[in-house]
């Protein structure tokens, strides 16, 4: 079997690749080039469980980023067990086909105890005294102690946040070169960040962006080059593409005014109290999830927020049916944000009762 590598450039464009970009470019003049319509909603999840397994959100059970655990009554986002995703993966239908196929999944999404033969992601430690140090998880275990020996500490927090930049995806590029150079799978998942949260923080457009699209491009240079040189085909993917934002639209603050969204007070501030609420939204970019505990309150929350400046569509469940949406995990209402507007989370009415993290987040 000819081996694989994908690198998932997030947020990478045709528009974008019109720029500098030498490495990219001159593997699509070499191969082809496709355009990729995305699933709804197009962020980090739920496109990568669609690559992984070929299936609609309706079917992976992968709706956002994050959802409402109705059990649980609890928000959680950027969960990580792989068994969240349902269907076969693409690793294990090359392996039905031929025993020998195998697979390094490495900082893709849902990685932890997944089926694949080689596995990296992302997991801190968190000591007693509530610091959070940098770490990582890896199938097999001893995998971790030998790409930290040779790679040294891997820098979680260049990886997201206000910090996120190039150094995640050099160090995720080198772990790829390794692991390829050593384990030689037939198909190699590789994640890379660093665009996806460059064009985020200074827009799409502008030197900004071409900047952040050369450093990419030449991170991806070595992984290409080892790549070839062993005999592998390479493939570049991306998620989505970042289109500019210039208005928010808050849309559980609206349904706060209307008696519908509950909060509790504690030491930090005003938190949301999703089980005591009877509606509310988990915000996710340009899609937000609105969960209804009452059936007899859909009709009345659809209504309020079709009237909402910035709300470009309100889909109940036949409306997700028809875009692959509907799912248990979905909200009673799914948001689409109008052209240029995006969705936050936000639900305090004075700032001065904002949690303590509304400002670090």
């Amino acid at each position: 079997m000819k081996p694989l590598v994908v690198l998932n450039v997030v947020g990478l464009t045709p528009r974008l690749l019109a720029g500098y970009a030498p490495n990219l470019n001159g593997m699509a003049d070499r191969g082809f080039r496709a355009t990729i319509e995305p699933v709804l909603p197009a962020v980090t999840c739920p496109v990568q469980a669609t690559y992984l397994t070929g299936l609609l959100p309706r079917d992976h059970g992968i709706v956002a980023n994050g959802w409402y655990h109705r059990e649980t009554a609890e928000i959680r986002f950027w969960l990580q067990a792989n068994s969240l995703v349902t269907g076969e993966k693409v690793w294990e239908a090359g392996r039905r086909r031929d025993p020998a196929f195998t697979c390094a999944q490495l900082f893709w999404w849902f990685n932890m105890y997944s089926t694949a033969d080689w596995t990296v992601t992302p997991r801190p430690a968190y000591p007693a005294d509530g610091r959070k140090i940098p770490d990582i998880y890896t199938q097999p275990a001893d995998l971790r102690s030998e790409l930290l020996g040779a790679l040294g500490p891997f820098p979680l927090f260049k990886f997201w946040g206000p910090g996120a930049g190039l150094a995640s995806s050099q160090w995720i590029t080198a772990a790829a070169v390794h692991l390829f150079g050593s384990r030689r799978p037939v198909l190699t998942l590789v994640y890379l960040p660093h665009l996806d949260y460059d064009l985020q923080r200074y827009g799409p457009g502008g030197p900004d962006a071409a900047r952040a699209l050369a450093a990419i491009d030449d991170v991806c240079g070595p992984l290409v080059e080892t790549a070839r040189a062993l005999g592998a085909e390479v493939m570049v993917l991306s998620e989505y593409g970042i289109s500019a934002a210039t208005a928010p639209v808050h849309v559980n603050r609206v349904l706060r005014e209307e008696g519908l969204l509950a909060v509790h007070h504690n030491a930090v501030g005003e938190l949301l109290d999703a089980g005591a609420s009877r509606a509310f939204a988990v915000a996710d970019h340009q899609a937000a999830h609105v969960y209804v505990r009452d059936p007899g309150d859909v009709g009345r929350v659809r209504e309020t927020l079709e009237r909402v400046a910035g709300v470009g569509e309100v889909l109940d469940r036949t409306g997700q049916a028809r875009l692959g949406l509907d799912h248990a995990r979905s909200g009673e209402l799914v948001l689409l944000a109008a052209p240029g507007r995006w969705f936050t989370y936000y639900y305090w009415l004075d700032d001065d009762r904002a949690p303590d993290f509304a400002r670090t987040v």
